[in-house]
């Protein structure tokens, strides 16, 4: 197929459909851990919280939630609950998933339980006593409606330049309307549309520090 993702000479993963690769050049994960961890400031907005829940655009490798989940596991109480939530409109297939997650060994073990449960991600899994995941494939225009209120963002689909609908003014308000007062968003892109249609939307937009060789990335708080 002429729009399967594809592994490029460096043996990251591609999508042709869009133009663009699924990580960062420099460390997908690392970039998770700045970008997405760092800017909505967690660990620190999960304490003294019963229950927290991340939604995700872009649920990709699934390489976000395993970096989320060990930092979960290593900031968690007893007694918390974590609940992620991510939309997939172009689900892959486990060997390419497989394929592409080898790149971070460290995370071999939580890889192996995410691939074994590959098949029914279109349902809620708990991947831990105190962890949940549920991935919900299809259009973000019709998946977005079933999303639970949301306490944290993170807005990873591929470059706005390359896939406009993700990030248009309508499914921006989407998400707005799916976070609670004072949740949070972090995105890679600092593209000024994107942040536009965010503070439309009803959120406040920063910049920040970008990851790699990104000067800027956006974080922000709904209003």
């Amino acid at each position: 197929m002429i729009d399967a993702p594809r592994f490029d000479d460096d043996d990251l993963l591609f999508s042709p459909r869009f133009g663009d690769h699924y990580f960062s050049r420099h460390d997908g994960r690392a970039e998770c851990a700045h970008v997405f961890v760092g800017g909505n400031d967690l660990p620190e907005k999960w304490q003294g919280r019963e229950s927290f829940t991340i939604g995700e655009l872009g649920f990709g490798t699934g390489l976000n939630f395993l970096e989320t989940w060990a930092t979960w596991q290593r900031c968690r109480f007893p007694g918390q609950r974590l609940n992620f939530l991510s939309v997939e409109g172009f689900p892959l297939d486990i060997s390419t998933a497989k394929h592409a997650l080898s790149n971070w060994p460290k995370l071999a073990e939580k890889t192996e339980q995410l691939l074994a449960c590959w098949g029914g991600l279109g349902e809620r899994v708990d991947m831990d006593e105190q962890t949940s995941l549920h991935v919900l494939l299809g259009d973000v225009r019709d998946m977005l409606p079933q999303f639970p209120m949301v306490d944290a963002w993170y807005l990873d689909g591929f470059a706005p330049a390359r896939n406009p609908d993700m990030w248009s003014a309508e499914i921006m308000q989407m998400v707005a309307d799916k976070t609670e007062m004072g949740g949070t968003f972090a995105s890679y892109t600092a593209a000024g549309w994107v942040r536009r249609n965010l503070q439309g939307a009803g959120f406040s937009v920063e910049k920040r520090p970008g990851f790699g060789t990104k000067r800027d990335m956006i974080a922000g708080i709904k209003l």
